[in-house]
């Protein structure tokens, strides 16, 4: 039997009904799972469509951290506990400062586990939030997959007035940009496979969203060398195991030259590459990442060192 279709006029289209998944409470099982394959697979090309505008807010991030300021996300519900999720593993992944992504969730902590009454609906506490921690210069992304979620939008409005660029990541593709952002990342995912189940497909598409901003931000910072993770530091055992491993795919040289050049950096990963890849004592290399930002790349070409 089809379940015959009304129409509601709702403002996103993530409110909407399926025409795809009218019958998903007939189908069996792996039916239920095919259909919400499905309609998951139509969330990367959704994101695709958006890389450009993802690039604008990668390079607004680039831009505040350059200049000593942060990046702060702001969301509810789905989209804040994403967004949490994301600024927690840049620490252990990049050894950043756990106070370089900032992560602002509407209701608070408590609303990491379960839901705070009317607390996306409060724009005033968003707003307050930016207040009081957001500088001019920093920049700050919204998360919402209505595109109209008041918390997040008080929050983008204030911080806008401190002086901070801003972006919003919407699952509205119809909606238009709000005052006060400067730029919309509105991917079209279209209605979810259960009607306004948002962390479906629209969830998907900001975990997609996310992990592709803050990595594409910390790589352009040099946090990466080639695709190896070596902004880390051997604090224990089980890191230098991993920092050894990686010197040895990114020189080719043996598990004890690494061993030793790793000793000799202090436990310094970029340090001990340029060492091995340049040539130059541990103080050459120190002296040339400091120069360049860390990066490595620009430290071994200013050492006249093409990396491979």
């Amino acid at each position: 039997m089809t379940v015959p279709r009304q129409v509601v006029h709702v403002d996103s289209p993530t409110e909407q009904r399926n025409p795809r998944t009218t019958d998903i409470d007939l189908m069996s099982t792996i039916g239920i799972l095919g259909a919400i394959n499905a309609e998951d697979r139509r969330v990367p090309d959704a994101v695709n469509a958006v890389l450009g505008q993802l690039a604008v807010a990668v390079d607004h991030a680039v831009e505040a951290l350059r200049g000593g300021g942060r990046v702060h996300y702001v969301g509810a519900g789905t989209s804040g506990r994403l967004a949490t999720l994301d600024a927690a593993e840049l620490v252990p992944t990049f050894n950043v400062s756990p106070d370089l992504f900032v992560a602002h969730h509407a209701g608070g902590e408590q609303a990491l586990r379960q839901a705070v009454e009317n607390a996306e609906d409060d724009a005033i506490a968003g707003a307050a939030e930016m207040t009081a921690s957001v500088e001019p210069g920093d920049f700050v992304l919204g998360i919402t997959a209505s595109g109209r979620t008041p918390y997040v939008l008080g929050a983008l409005a204030a911080a806008s007035r401190r002086g901070a660029k801003t972006g919003l990541v919407s699952g509205n593709a119809k909606g238009s940009k709000p005052p006060g952002v400067d730029v919309l990342i509105a991917v079209d995912t279209g209605p979810e496979a259960i009607a306004g189940s948002t962390r479906m497909k629209a969830g998907t598409a900001q975990k997609l969203i996310l992990t592709s901003f803050s990595t594409a931000t910390m790589i352009k910072l040099g946090r990466t060398y080639s695709n190896l993770m070596v902004s880390m530091r051997a604090t224990n055992a089980k890191l230098r195991g991993r920092t050894v491993r990686i010197l040895q795919e990114a020189t080719g040289m043996t598990m004890a030259v690494c061993s030793d050049a790793l000793t000799e950096a202090d436990g310094e990963l970029k340090v001990a590459l340029v060492h091995l890849l340049s040539g130059v004592d541990v103080r050459g290399a120190a002296a040339a990442l400091s120069a360049n930002d860390g990066h490595v790349r620009k430290a071994l070409d200013s050492l006249h060192i093409r990396a491979s």
